[in-house]
C-alpha cells in the first residue's frame, strides 16, 4: 500500500513540494488549502480546500482519509493551523515535519524596528502624516481601522473583507515583485514606512531591498514561535529528503 501524505499548503513551497512528489513511487499526496484566496494557484494532484474545524476536526479527517504522514508547509504566520496539525498528528501517532522557509535577516543599511504581533504594530506606528506601505495581507488590515492620522497603501491579492483605515488606497497584485517595481511604488506614493511580516522567501523580498536603497524605515512583525519539539526543515529539497527517508524506513 502506498504511503498517503497530507501537505498543508497555500505557499509556493507547498506547491513546489507537491510538484516534486508527483509520481513518486509508493507515495500518494493530498494538498490542503485554507481557501482564503479566491483564485489560488493549485498544486498538482488531489486538492482539498477549506478548514478542518480545529484539532479534533483535523484528527478525524486524517483518520477517515487514511493519512500516514503530515507535512505542514503553511505560511510562517499560520500559527494556529500549525499548532492544530502538530497536536492532531501527535494524537494519532503520525510523523510530521514543518517546512518553513528561512526568515529575512536585517542587512547593513536597513532601518528595521521589530514588533511581535499585528497588535503591537498598531501601537508602534508613528503618528500624524506617516505614509505607510502595508504588505501584511488582507486579513490583518482591519486592526488599523482607527489609525486616522496615517495614510496607507495596502497591497493584497484579494480585497479585504473588513473595513479599511479611513485614509487608504488598495493595491491588488500578486508577486513575485522585482526591486524596480517596488522602488517605483515607494517613490510614487512617497512612502516613509514599510509595514510587513517576516514571511521570508524570495517572492516579496524585493520590497526590503527597495526600502534599504531609499532609506525607508521598516516595521517588521516577527514570526510566531513554532510548537515546541516539532521537527522542521527549511527547503523543499529537505522536505523531500525527509519523506524519502520515511519511505525507506
Amino acid at each position: 500500500m502506498p504511503v498517503r501524505a497530507l501537505i498543508l499548503g497555500g505557499t509556493g513551497e507547498a506547491r513546489s513540494l507537491a510538484t516534486t512528489l508527483a509520481g513518486e513511487r509508493g507515495l500518494e499526496i493530498v494538498s490542503s488549502l485554507a481557501g482564503r484566496v479566491r483564485a489560488p494557484q493549485l498544486p498538482p494532484g488531489e486538492v482539498r480546500i477549506g478548514g478542518f474545524g480545529g484539532t479534533a476536526g483535523l484528527q478525524e479527517w486524517l483518520r477517515d482519509n487514511a493519512i500516514d504522514v503530515v507535512v505542514d508547509a503553511t505560511h510562517p504566520f499560520a500559527a494556529q493551523v500549525t499548532q492544530h496539525s502538530v497536536d492532531a498528528a501527535a494524537e494519532l501517532g503520525l510523523p510530521i515535519v514543518v517546512l518553513r522557509r528561512s526568515p529575512w535577516i536585517e542587512d547593513a543599511g536597513d532601518r528595521w524596528a521589530h514588533v511581535p504581533s499585528v497588535a503591537a504594530a498598531v501601537d508602534a506606528l508613528p503618528g500624524l502624516g506617516t505614509r505607510v506601505f502595508s504588505t501584511i495581507g488582507r486579513q490583518s488590515v482591519a486592526a488599523f481601522v482607527d489609525a486616522a492620522d496615517i495614510w496607507f497603501l495596502i497591497r493584497a491579492i484579494d480585497p479585504p473583507d473588513g473595513p479599511l483605515p479611513p485614509n487608504a488606497e488598495l493595491l491588488l497584485e500578486r508577486g513575485p515583485f522585482d526591486v524596480q517595481h517596488e522602488a517605483e511604488l515607494l517613490d510614487r506614493h512617497r512612502i516613509d514606512l514599510l509595514l510587513t511580516k517576516n514571511s521570508g522567501g524570495d517572492q516579496t523580498v524585493a520590497k526590503l531591498s527597495a526600502a534599504r536603497a531609499a532609506g525607508v524605515r521598516v516595521l517588521m512583525i516577527d514570526r510566531p514561535p513554532l510548537p515546541a519539539g516539532v521537527e522542521t526543515v527549511e527547503s523543499v529539497a529537505a522536505a523531500h529528503e525527509w519523506l524519502r527517508r520515511l519511505l525507506a524506513s
